[in-house]
């Protein structure tokens, strides 16, 4: 065991899932935004400033999460109350335009989960998009943020047993300095 094991390495967020689906739906969401909302329109910046937190409070949560729990999970919970803002934009955009909204299993629904679990590339679903109608691209980001939803809560939801199993960085400073004492 290290003497530096107390403070286990984290913030490789480049390589999870949640922090690649953000950045997908960041794409997607700027690509949406800027093509079928008039350039005056408000909800433009909000869209993008809803997708930007939810992605950058993934990356500060994944890096808090080396000598704080509790931040690392307030950061994740911060990213899913923007992200659920940014799906009320998209539902609300449906509902404005009478779009239909897809039912979580609807066989489109479904296609867009198979696929999103193959591919992680934000510029193969920006390209999908531009060949899709606004409706359409509704529905992928909606779909893409429950998905996303419900892998921030079981991100959550680890760091809550890895609180409980380790505590807090103090108790496991305490308990590395009591291995190198030999106690």
């Amino acid at each position: 065991m290290g003497d530096r094991e107390f403070i286990p390495q984290h913030g490789a967020y480049e390589d999870w899932n949640v922090y690649k689906l953000s950045l997908i739906i960041l794409d997607i969401t700027n690509y949406f935004a800027n093509t079928y909302l008039p350039r005056t329109d408000r909800t433009i910046g909000q869209m993008e400033q809803a997708a930007r937190s939810g992605k950058q409070n993934i990356v500060e949560g994944a890096c808090a999460a080396a000598t704080s729990r509790e931040t690392e999970i307030k950061l994740t919970n911060v990213a899913k109350a923007s992200l659920k803002e940014l799906l009320e934009d998209y539902r609300d955009y449906l509902r404005f335009h009478n779009l239909e909204l897809w039912g979580k299993n609807d066989h489109r629904t479904l296609a867009v989960r198979r696929f999103a679990r193959r591919h992680d590339d934000p510029k193969l679903y920006t390209a999908k998009c531009r060949e899709r109608s606004p409706e359409t691209v509704c529905n992928i980001a909606i779909t893409l943020l429950h998905q996303l939803d419900y892998m921030l809560y079981c991100v959550i939801e680890r760091a809550k047993r890895r609180f409980l199993e380790e505590g807090v960085i103090r108790e496991e400073m305490s308990r590395a300095r009591r291995r190198k004492r030999g106690f």
